[in-house]
């Protein structure tokens, strides 16, 4: 199982941007909703890999949040309030949004497998690294290709070149991305087992 706690950078400085997540990532399939558990902070519980990968590269994309991710086993059954949870993967996830804070791409990953654990955090740190040295056009481009659009479409929706929307995904590191949240799912999943 995972837990993401997720922390507001600079919250002092800033207006509260927890509620307006909470409401716009309840969406996903989450074994529990993300739920305030402090004054900027919240936390979710997620069984599938791909998620946590989905949503903690999302937050990383978002530029307000440092994104903890504990993997483990919790105490079941699981409460019904989030923030009631109890067990190694909530304590893991408490150690890895602190180290997040000052980690390059703002993601930490905590589990009882230390070197499986510190593999996924490599694996989504580079990630994240990746996306947060995009430049704005390059997001564009990935954000066509998200929306299952072909080269083709994208740049007819962008109004550029077919040519240039390939130019802007190899420089936005699009092929690199796809493989590393491929990568960081599948040593999420063994830290998990």
């Amino acid at each position: 199982m995972f837990v993401l706690t997720i922390d507001q950078r600079g919250s002092r400085r800033d207006i509260d941007r927890v509620g307006d997540l909470i409401a716009e990532l309840g969406d996903h399939r989450l074994v529990r909703p993300f739920q305030r558990t402090a004054g900027d902070e919240m936390q979710a519980v997620v069984a599938d890999p791909a998620t946590v990968v989905a949503l903690a590269l999302d937050l990383v994309g978002r530029e307000h949040w440092s994104i903890g991710i504990g993997a483990g086993a919790v105490e079941e059954p699981l409460p019904d309030e989030t923030r009631a949870g109890r067990g190694p993967a909530f304590e893991l996830a408490r150690v890895a949004v602190e180290r997040a804070k000052s980690a390059p791409g703002r993601v930490a990953v905590e589990g009882s497998d230390t070197d499986l654990s510190a593999d996924a955090d490599t694996a989504l740190t580079l990630v994240a690294v990746l996306l947060t040295r995009r430049t704005d056009e390059g997001r564009e481009a990935v954000a066509q290709m998200r929306r299952g659009l072909t080269q083709t479409e994208a740049a007819k929706s962008l109004g550029i070149s077919k040519q240039a929307v390939s130019q802007r995904l190899a420089t936005a590191g699009w092929q690199v991305e796809t493989a590393g949240r491929r990568l960081a799912e599948r040593l999420l999943q063994k830290a998990d087992s």
